[in-house]
């Protein structure tokens, strides 16, 4: 199970495939681990460097107290990468993963080579929405958020036609650190890039739900607007697209990177 020291806290990690191809990292969503990218995982090792890592606070990464910043998410990747010694890679991030790749676009331009922003947008959500939510998790658990995670995951057809697939994220989130889901929270309330943005350089890929009512299509023509040159896919999906749709989601991944 490799671990990094990072920034004082202990990152899960695991890598696919041969160092010499290019380099590319994912970054999950909140509530979720790096094994939502296995399907990605499964298509792409024999053609990149695969980096797959669990955010501070979740999966088998750390949790130390909150509240998280995006500043330390970000830069928990550039350490990362400094500890495999890639000096550049491409970046691929969802929902809260997503944001982090914001982050390192305005940031750590020189260690990207392209990026692919999923499910996100420049300010997710409302900061008294992120505090409320991260209250609630630290008084109550975790147990009401993954009762109803399906539904702002999915769409209603994926949960009715592949109910083990919903169920077993939402009982994956049910046994995330509640302490590290809620300093992510916090992490996402203070998170707000949209007056920086602009300044991303690397050539980025957006791509969209068609039926995401969290970070929605019009989220993600805001970033294309925003960032120079980018451009934006959407899939039949809801908030976690890389699971509902893969075969498209990777489709689009490697129609990019190419």
């Amino acid at each position: 199970m490799p671990i990094a020291i990072i920034n004082d806290t202990c990152i899960h990690y695991r890598t696919e495939g041969d160092r010499s191809l290019p380099a590319l990292v994912f970054s999950n969503s909140l509530g979720t681990d790096l094994s939502m990218w296995q399907e990605q995982a499964d298509a792409l090792a024999g053609r990149y460097f695969l980096v797959r890592y669990d955010t501070r606070g979740h999966g088998l990464s750390a949790s130390p107290p909150g509240p998280y910043s995006i500043d330390q998410l970000g830069t928990d990747v550039v350490a990362l990468l400094d500890h495999l010694d890639i000096e550049k890679a491409h970046f691929c991030g969802i929902s809260m993963g997503g944001v982090t790749g914001l982050w390192l676009g305005v940031h750590a331009p020189k260690r990207l080579n392209r990026l692919i922003l999923a499910n996100t947008a420049a300010r997710v959500g409302t900061a008294d929405g992120w505090r409320t939510r991260a209250a609630a998790v630290r008084a109550q658990g975790l147990g009401a958020i993954a009762d109803s995670a399906a539904s702002r995951w999915f769409t209603p057809e994926f949960v009715q036609h592949q109910p083990a697939v919903a169920d077993a994220m939402a009982n994956k989130l049910r046994g995330q650190n509640y302490e590290g889901y809620a300093a992510c929270c916090d992490a996402l309330a203070s998170a707000d890039l949209r007056a920086e943005i602009h300044a991303i350089t690397a050539p980025t890929l957006i791509v969209a739900g068609a039926a995401d009512p969290v970070t929605t299509v019009a989220d993600a023509e805001a970033l294309r607007s925003a960032i120079p040159g980018a451009l934006v896919a959407a899939l039949p999906a809801s908030h976690i697209s890389n699971v509902e749709a893969p075969a498209q989601f990777t489709r689009q991944l490697l129609e990019f990177l190419a």
